[in-house]
């Protein structure tokens, strides 16, 4: 064999095995969110994931602490990439501002990135599928509640303020994460489905937030 032949370029390894691991990984996620939303997420099992990828029960553990880890890893994805959306806001925006921009300005860049693992129509059936089961709503709760205290820190930081000494910061995401929830909520019990459908209602909510809170509703004309 030759030189050229036996040659190995740096790093080519690895990133071979990292690419290799990461389509396990999307083929689990998409197998497990396929079956939940087909079967019931009770119903389905790690067993069955696996079987569907056609690899062990111990490499879906690899990848995944359980089945609630892999139900939110779209959400995962999609909290990730708004909080870096918030990160990056110019530093002169409000804090409502900041959040507002973040979601509406971030929209698609959010949503490419988990297009690039789940199709549109599988992530807005999970989406449906955690608004309908009671164990996974549970979670998402608990799940909104640490994402809101990451949120209300990086306000905090941004405005220079001490968050646990300043009510502000917890106020406003408490206020925000509470819109965006009735909009979750309004959308899941609606019969469109759609990613376009989901940003016409949140920008609707994210738009009427402002008059909400400044507007004199008694002498205002309907």
């Amino acid at each position: 064999m030759s030189a050229a032949e036996t040659e190995v370029v740096p790093g080519s390894g690895p990133g071979l095995r990292e690419r290799k691991k990461q389509r396990t990984r999307d083929a689990l996620l998409r197998a497990a969110l396929t079956l939940f939303t087909s079967n019931g997420y009770e119903s389905t099992t790690v067993d069955e994931i696996a079987e569907a990828v056609e690899v062990s029960q111990r490499t879906f553990f690899r990848y995944f602490a359980g089945k609630e880890d892999a139900a939110f890893a779209v959400h995962r994805i999609a909290e990730e990439h708004f909080i870096q959306a918030v990160r990056d806001r110019p530093p002169h925006e409000a804090p409502l501002e900041a959040l507002r921009q973040a979601v509406l300005e971030g929209w698609h860049t959010i949503h490419e990135a988990v297009e690039s693992v789940v199709p549109a129509e599988l992530q807005m059936r999970i989406f449906h599928l955690v608004e309908s089961t009671p164990t996974l709503l549970a979670a998402h709760m608990r799940r909104s509640a640490e994402t809101e205290e990451a949120v209300a820190r990086l306000i905090a930081e941004r405005e220079g303020v001490d968050v646990d000494r300043d009510l502000r910061p917890r106020v406003v995401v408490a206020l925000f994460s509470g819109l965006m929830r009735l909009a979750e909520r309004r959308w899941g019990a609606g019969s469109d489905m759609s990613v376009a459908a989901m940003r016409e209602l949140t920008s609707t909510y994210l738009d009427a937030m402002g008059p909400a809170l400044a507007g004199n509703w008694r002498t205002e004309q309907p």
